[in-house]
């Protein structure tokens, strides 16, 4: 990479490029400065000759958390909110309309926007230790985009069950729902993934990128953004600041 990364690490095996969300101690937790980076990360990556695949996963333990509940106490109001949003929205949809695939190997927990980031890769490899959460109904809040990919991947009730409830399920849950494409030991996850990254990798590149964009065709920004004021106006809920404050202070929220 031309400038140096803050919360993503990338490695090489051959053709393929190891992209890491790398804020361990925070369980990779999503910040700002990372919804800013990972779309200049795989855009770069995409104009690199000799790379043909992308495999994210999560350094440590975690493969995300989801977003960086400490960093939404500075979002003030709605501009706030929707200038937030709009961030999560383009990178996210940076990894739909990158160039090259993207494999998400899941390698521990993946709540919330952890949750939500697999919906826009091009598949999921998990391991049999992951486990997957939209958690954001504990803050007062809902997967966006979430909400808007996941019907398409896992249905409409699985969604609506996942998004309403905050409950977490297994891999093995997640692979029958849909969720999941492939299921492997926890120590064979990252070797799987890389497997099947240079299975890719040795195909055409024309031929790749062509049937990556034709399924993609219709999986435009619209629909992401017609989340984006009905998720502004739950940053702004009493509910929310409560959840918040219950999670830095790790305790159960009173919600109103």
């Amino acid at each position: 990479m031309n400038a140096k990364l803050e919360t993503l690490a990338i490695e090489r095996q051959g053709r393929v490029a190891i992209l890491r969300m790398n804020r361990p101690d925070k369980k990779n937790a999503m910040s700002p400065t990372f919804f800013r980076e990972l779309p200049r990360a795989l855009e770069e990556l995409g104009r690199t000759a000799d790379v043909r695949a992308v495999v994210l996963t999560g350094a440590g333990d975690a493969f995300s958390a989801g977003g960086d509940i400490e960093s939404f106490d500075q979002l003030k109001d709605l501009a706030d909110y929707r200038a937030q949003l709009q961030l999560v929205e383009n990178a996210f949809h940076s990894i739909e309309r990158a160039e090259l695939p993207v494999i998400a190997a899941v390698n521990g927990i993946a709540y919330g926007g952890g949750a939500e980031i697999i919906l826009f890769c091009d598949f999921v490899v998990a391991s049999d230790q992951a486990r997957f959460a939209f958690r954001e109904i504990r803050v007062g809040l809902q997967p966006g985009y979430g909400l808007v990919r996941a019907p398409a991947i896992i249905g409409a009730q699985w969604t609506k069950y996942l998004a309403l409830t905050g409950n977490v399920i297994d891999a093995q849950k997640a692979l029958a729902i849909g969720l999941v494409q492939e299921l492997t030991p926890h120590a064979d996850l990252l070797p799987k993934a890389l497997e099947i990254a240079q299975r890719i990798a040795a195909n055409p590149a024309i031929a790749v990128r062509v049937g990556k964009r034709f399924v993609n065709r219709h999986q435009g920004a619209d629909g992401l953004r017609e989340t984006m004021d009905p998720t502004a106006l739950l940053f702004s809920t009493p509910d929310h600041k409560e959840g918040v404050s219950a999670f830095l202070q790790k305790r159960e929220p009173r919600f109103s």
